[in-house]
């Protein structure tokens, strides 16, 4: 029988249209299928009739007998409550941060030490083999399991397994708090230095923290972290105490915002996309609802998210009504859910309005002697196409989803009337 090597994805036939994919990431295989998604045990432990079809019945059994008969200490409790953690605001730009501790944010799997195993911050535990959590400290600690830049979904696939498996050898903790520690920060990181020292983990270490000079500093350290995959940094302000929920004594900066949205609806592709996956339609927690048409590669396209699985979105900023700006595909988040304000039944498609056939097409033209320029907009439903360049070239073009047609529409009349405003007048 076929097997899939860590990484590989393979297609199998269901019983609707499109085929569902298969994939192992770090020994954990999975299915888009319902069935496999639907079941309410460890990622590793699950199965379905497509995997079993592909991989053969016998190979299926001897996978989940192996997860099933783990014998490691760390095993999963169902009385777990989650850590009450200190949780970061998102940095406005405004606040100095000359004086604010300084570090890389990790795109990993946050993790609280309670001082004899891990916990994610709904209060599951992760399953670490002893011979990974070997040096560990009683005293609680606050930190991320971390593999490296742009590896969260490998991070995720690993830490949620049930079998405390070897994939954990390329699992680091990365320390950067001790909750229950009641002093300042710089103490709080004096002694997680001295006691990681003492006890000399081979799995951890204490997350680097440097002192932030001035605003050039910051933005220069930012383009550096970002330019080699990383997803931010995080100022820490000095003496400032760890203190459960949100704080801004926490900020995370990052050249886009972030948040994490459930699947509700696939729009289909057009152009180079007709037949594929053109954009989602995600229903944020507070219930707003978007269309995030970005960020996704070819494949990601043929295969789109499930419905009703949670995705991450970077975006430039909020609306007045709170709808992301130029959302943008992150990737997908398994390690947490989220509480939205209506149900998503499973492979059905939350109706959203439909786009007008009607297209409505305004040209504008600016010349100031120097410069001939035209600037075309199109709206038809809930598209917005954006024409612009010199007079007599065909000009560059910029498209544009939203939720609906009313999101589309508003959206036009800002931009005609930023361009009226610089001096372009409409043409006949």
């Amino acid at each position: 029988m076929p097997d899939l090597r860590d990484g590989e994805t393979a297609e199998i036939k269901g019983s609707g249209a499109k085929p569902y994919q298969l994939k192992n990431v770090g020994g954990v295989y999975s299915c888009t299928c319902p069935a496999w998604r639907n079941q309410s045990v460890a990622i590793d432990q699950r199965t379905c009739k497509h995997l079993k079809k592909f991989r053969g019945d016998d190979a299926e059994a001897a996978r989940l007998g192996t997860a099933n008969t783990a014998t490691s200490s760390s095993t999963i409790k169902s009385d777990a409550v989650a850590p009450e953690l200190l949780l970061a605001e998102s940095w406005n730009g405004e606040v100095d941060p000359s004086g604010w501790w300084l570090s890389e944010k990790l795109d990993g799997v946050r993790a609280f030490w309670d001082g004899t195993c891990f916990l994610s911050r709904n209060g599951n535990r992760f399953v670490a083999p002893d011979w990974f959590t070997s040096g560990l400290p009683e005293t609680p600690l606050d930190g991320e399991l971390w593999i490296g830049r742009k590896q969260f979904q490998r991070t995720v696939s690993i830490v949620r397994r049930s079998d405390a498996s070897d994939h954990w050898n390329d699992v680091r903790y990365l320390i950067f708090d001790a909750p229950t520690l009641a002093h300042p920060f710089e103490q709080r990181i004096e002694a997680i230095t001295e006691i990681v020292k003492s006890k000399q983990p081979k799995f951890a270490e204490v997350h680097r923290q440097t002192v932030c000079r001035n605003r050039d500093h910051l933005d220069e350290e930012l383009e550096r972290i970002e330019t080699l995959g990383g997803e931010g940094l995080m100022l820490r302000r000095a003496g400032s105490l760890y203190v459960a929920g949100r704080s801004d004594a926490l900020l995370k900066v990052k050249t886009f915002l972030d948040c994490e949205a459930t699947v509700i609806a696939h729009e289909p592709g057009k152009g180079r996309h007709k037949g594929r996956l053109g954009a989602l339609t995600v229903e944020l927690a507070n219930g707003i609802r978007c269309q995030v048409g970005t960020g996704f590669t070819d494949a990601q396209r043929n295969h789109a998210p499930a419905i009703g699985t949670v995705i991450s979105l970077k975006y430039q900023e909020l609306t007045d009504d709170g709808v992301p700006r130029f959302p943008v595909f992150a990737g997908m988040r398994t390690d947490i859910s989220l509480t939205a304000t209506s149900t998503v039944k499973e492979e059905t498609s939350v109706p959203i309005t439909v786009p007008s056939t009607k297209t409505v097409k305004r040209r504008f033209e600016f010349a100031d002697g120097k410069s001939n320029k035209f600037w075309e907009i199109s709206i038809q439903g809930t598209e917005v196409s954006v024409v612009y360049g010199r007079i007599g070239t065909a000009g560059q073009t910029n498209d544009k989803n939203f939720a609906t047609a009313a999101d589309a529409a508003k959206h036009a009349e800002k931009l005609i009337g930023e361009k009226t405003a610089k001096g372009y007048a409409e043409a006949n």
